[in-house]
């Protein structure tokens, strides 16, 4: 038994716990299910994380439940993690309608001190993208694998996500619906307010991963392109990145 004392559940001591407890995705069950997603670029990809056997309650009345996860590590600017999101998966493997997720009634959930901080691809640098969703900034990071890029988790936290000192230019991926049109407005007025050039990059289907699945990364590739700042296509699309880890 561990003689740790026990901390408040869904708080930021219990949310780098489970990080400490997991492991890397690489050869597991969270690896399988972003490449069935289409996701193959997986470099810098340090703040996912497995457990095998990850507790799910569908609620505070029913049996707790182990089912393996993807743990994503929620970090402020300072890289100190203050939450950590989970992704819980089938075990039986990937279909259409659930994508690989969990039978479950919530196959995802956030813990811990979200509010302005994020999952991050990349060290911060003068120029980044922010999306809502693992899978769709994920999806774009494959077309554009030398950008540095952070995923909110939700609508809500995209548009109050907190700027690095360095940042002059934001992307904002792009959710299509109207949470994520209003999250795009207000992270684009924040930004302004702090004299950083916003660009929107907008998906054909619902989200970026949607495009990917449907279209494939080369049709991806050329529709990011075409909305990038033209010097960004050189530094952030051309660059090659060896590997994918």
């Amino acid at each position: 038994m561990s003689d740790r004392p026990p901390v408040p559940a869904g708080s930021p001591e219990a949310a780098q716990r489970l990080s400490a407890i997991s492991r890397p995705i690489y050869g597991t069950l969270a690896e399988t299910y972003l490449r069935n997603r289409g996701i193959t670029s997986l470099h810098d990809a340090g703040a996912l994380r497995f457990h095998p056997r990850c507790y799910y309650r569908p609620d505070d009345g029913s049996p707790t439940e182990t089912w393996p996860a993807m743990i994503a590590c929620v970090t402020d600017l300072g890289g100190r993690i203050t939450g950590a999101h989970r992704t819980w998966l089938d075990p039986g493997g990937f279909d259409a309608i659930r994508l690989g997720k969990a039978p479950i009634d919530t196959p995802r959930r956030a813990m811990g001190d979200l509010l302005g901080n994020a999952v991050r691809f990349g060290p911060a640098d003068d120029i980044f993208a922010a999306g809502e969703g693992i899978e769709t900034t994920l999806s774009l990071r494959c077309v554009l694998p030398a950008m540095p890029m952070v995923a909110a988790l939700s609508a809500a936290h995209l548009a109050a996500i907190l700027f690095p000192p360095m940042l002059r230019r934001l992307y904002i991926a792009r959710d299509a619906d109207r949470a994520g049109d209003h999250a795009v407005e207000a992270l684009i007025e924040r930004a302004q307010a702090a004299s950083i050039e916003t660009v929107t990059l907008s998906p054909r289907l619902g989200d970026f991963n949607e495009d990917l699945r449907r279209f494939g990364i080369d049709s991806l590739r050329a529709a990011v392109r075409i909305q990038l700042a033209p010097q960004d296509v050189v530094r952030f699309m051309l660059v090659a990145v060896a590997g994918t880890r």
